[in-house]
C-alpha cells in the first residue's frame, strides 16, 4: 500500500471544490461565526463524557450490589463510549473541536479510555479512510477477513452469510481494536512510513501503546475487581457489554454512510490514477441519512451529514446541518451525486441489501 503512487484526478470538474469552499467559507463569514466548536459541542461534551463517567465512578462507589444493576451500569457506559467516540474525540483528532491544537489534542486523547490508541486511529481514520475512502487496498475500513465490504474484493462461499452475522462482527469492533488491531497497525504503519507522519518511531508508538493499554486495563478491569464483590467472570461479563454495545452503534452509524447500494468503490488504474478528483471522489463514496431528524443527529455526532464530514473534516460537525444545503445545491449545480436517505432505517436496510449481493457474489465490478 503505497499511498505517494496514488493520484486523483485533478482536471475533473476543478472548479467544483474551489466553488463549494468558497461558498462555504463566505456562510461563516457572514454569519461571523467559527468553523469550530459552539456552546452546543461543549454542552454535548460535557453530556457524552458524563453518560460515560458518571455511571463508572457510581460503579466504583460500591453502591451498586446486584449482578443486574452492575450489568446495567456497563451497558449505559457502552453508550457513553459511543457517545463519546461519535460527538467528542472524532472532531479533536480531526483537529476541528477547537483552533487551539492542545485543546484538540486533550479532548482526542479521550479516545484511549475506550480502549483505542489514538495515534494508530488518526492514521486509519485520518489518513487512510479520509483520504482513500472506498478505494480497494488503501482504505482499512472497507478490510476485514471475516466481511466482504467492496465488490473489488473476491467473492468467497465463506462471505455467503454476512449479512446475517454481520451485527456480530460489528459488536467486536472496539474490542478488536483493543486487543489486537492497535498492535497490528502499529507494525504495518511502521512498515508503510505512516507512523512518521505522527512524529512517531516504530520503538515509541509500541511503548506509548503499550502504556495505554495497561492503564486502561488497570483502570476498567483491576480496578473494578479491588473495590467491588462481584467476580472476575461477572466484571469481563459486562466489561464485554461496554465494547458490544460501543462496536455496535459505532459500526452500523459508519457503515451506513459508505456500503451502500448507490456508494461506489473503485481500484487505481496501473499508474495509480484515480478517475476522479478528490471531492468528487467523496461523494460518488459517501452517502448521508436522517437529515432532518435532530435529535439523532445530535447523539450521533453529526455524522449522519458524512457527505459534509468527508469534504470538510476540519470543520466542527454542530455546522454540517447548515453546510449540507450549501453543498447539495452545489453538487446538483455541477450534476453531481448528492447521495442519501431518508431515516436511518433507510440506510441500514440498503447496506445489509448490499451486503447480502456482496456475500453472495453477486457485485463483481470495477472501475
Amino acid at each position: 500500500m503505497d499511498q505517494t503512487r496514488l493520484k486523483f484526478n485533478k482536471a475533473d470538474q476543478p472548479d467544483f471544490f474551489r466553488v463549494l469552499n468558497k461558498r462555504v467559507n463566505q456562510y461563516f463569514k457572514e454569519k461571523n461565526i467559527s468553523k469550530k466548536a459552539n456552546l452546543n459541542m461543549v454542552l454535548k461534551t460535557t453530556f457524552m463524557l458524563g453518560l460515560y463517567f458518571i455511571p463508572f465512578f457510581f460503579l466504583l462507589s460500591g453502591m451498586i450490589t446486584s449482578f443486574g444493576g452492575m450489568i446495567l451500569i456497563w451497558g449505559i457506559m457502552g453508550l457513553g463510549m459511543a457517545g463519546i467516540g461519535l460527538c467528542v474525540m472524532h472532531d479533536a483528532n480531526h483537529g476541528s473541536y477547537s483552533t487551539n491544537r492542545t485543546i484538540n489534542k486533550v479532548v482526542g486523547f479521550v479516545i484511549n479510555f475506550m480502549g483505542c490508541f489514538h495515534s494508530t486511529w488518526k492514521i486509519q481514520h485520518n489518513v487512510l479512510h479520509h483520504s482513500y475512502t472506498n478505494i480497494n487496498g488503501f482504505d482499512e475500513d472497507t478490510d476485514n477477513p471475516l466481511m466482504r465490504f467492496s465488490p473489488k474484493r473476491e467473492p468467497s462461499k465463506r462471505f455467503r452469510y454476512q449479512a446475517y452475522y454481520a451485527p456480530f462482527v460489528y459488536c467486536l469492533m472496539s474490542l478488536n481494536r483493543f486487543l489486537m488491531k492497535d498492535f497490528q497497525q502499529i507494525a504495518s504503519f511502521s512498515k508503510n512510513g505512516l507512523l512518521a507522519g505522527e512524529g512517531l518511531t516504530f520503538a515509541t508508538a509500541l511503548g506509548q501503546l503499550i502504556f495505554h493499554k495497561i492503564w486502561y486495563i488497570a483502570l476498567t478491569i483491576c480496578l473494578p475487581l479491588f473495590l467491588l464483590d462481584f467476580s472476575f467472570g461477572q466484571i469481563i461479563l459486562g466489561f464485554l457489554l461496554m465494547h458490544f454495545i460501543c462496536g455496535l452503534i459505532l459500526a452500523l452509524i459508519f457503515q451506513s454512510a459508505h456500503i451502500l447500494e448507490e456508494t461506489e468503490f473503485f481500484n487505481p488504474d496501473d499508474q495509480g490514477r484515480m478517475e476522479n478528483n478528490w471531492a468528487i471522489h467523496q461523494l460518488r463514496t459517501t452517502a448521508n441519512f436522517a437529515n432532518t431528524n435532530s435529535l439523532f443527529s445530535w447523539l450521533i455526532g453529526g455524522l449522519n451529514f458524512q457527505i459534509e464530514h468527508h469534504l470538510f473534516p476540519n470543520i466542527c460537525h454542530v455546522h454540517y446541518k447548515s453546510l449540507s444545503k450549501i453543498v447539495k445545491s452545489t453538487a446538483l449545480e455541477y450534476n453531481l451525486p448528492y447521495h442519501q436517505h431518508t431515516t436511518f432505517l433507510d440506510a441500514l436496510k440498503s447496506h445489509f441489501i448490499y451486503l447480502d449481493q456482496l456475500g453472495k457474489g453477486e457485485l463483481v465490478h470495477s472501475h
